[in-house]
């Protein structure tokens, strides 16, 4: 059964740090767009970044220059490192696939898979 799951996810101090991963059962990640979002609370699902089976990754605003998405092949996952947390952070974070395999440049549209969440709290 396919399958990803979110893993990482923890109370952290404003300007610390978190490392999300995305790792798959069923399927090998490394050909297909990852793209992760987030939820806040009373707030709609938004795309934050992206990672395409060319490596090619996106990044929203709010978060650019502080997250950095990659591939860990050994773990068959996708790693979202977020420095820099601020309160405006917290929320729930997804990872999806498209499932459409080798695609040079990823997206957030035409998601298949979704993972059930890890929570991220930024506060003091």
């Amino acid at each position: 059964q396919m399958q990803l799951v979110e893993s990482g996810g923890g109370l952290v101090q404003p300007g610390g740090s978190l490392r999300l991963s995305c790792a798959a059962s069923g399927f090998t990640l490394d050909t297909y767009t990852i793209s992760w979002f987030r939820q806040a609370p009373g707030k709609e699902r938004e795309p934050i970044g992206c990672i395409s089976a060319l490596w090619n990754t996106a990044y929203e605003d709010s978060v650019k220059g502080r997250f950095t998405i990659s591939r860990d092949h050994a773990e068959n996952s996708v790693v979202l490192q977020m420095n820099s947390l601020k309160p405006e952070d917290t929320a729930v974070y997804y990872c999806a696939t498209d499932l459409i395999v080798g695609t040079q440049f990823c997206s957030y549209v035409g998601m298949q898979y979704w993972g059930n969440g890890t929570l991220v709290t930024v506060s003091s």
